[in-house]
């Protein structure tokens, strides 16, 4: 924590605000989550690295089933807050989002 809190002290003396600090999520989470957010939450479940969040119930499972990038925001938010890893997800997220169904539709032949 001490390099964290280095980090920290220049970035506000430079007056900037750009820190990739991650709290309980790991750094190979937060990538890995950018491109396979499913296989992530799975190898993350199976290592304990989601125990900290207490993901109880089948809400948390139908999430990581139908709709695993809003629960990796979920978890993104609860560990970091609003951070550069929220909205460098949120962007993919999106961009993903907007870009599945005109794939789905070229792919069809449906204009």
């Amino acid at each position: 924590m001490g390099i964290a809190s280095v980090l920290w002290q220049e970035v506000v003396g430079h007056g900037m605000s750009l820190a990739l600090i991650s709290h309980h999520l790991p750094f190979w989470f937060l990538v890995f989550a950018l491109f396979l957010p499913r296989v992530s939450l799975v190898v993350a479940w199976f290592q304990g690295v989601l125990i900290p969040f207490h993901l109880v119930g089948w809400i948390p499972l139908l999430f990581a089933i139908l709709l695993p990038r809003a629960l990796v925001l979920y978890l993104i938010y609860l560990d970091q807050g609003f951070s550069l890893w929220f909205v460098i997800h949120l962007v993919v997220a999106i961009l993903v989002w907007l870009g599945g169904g005109h794939t789905y539709r070229t792919r069809r032949g449906d204009y």
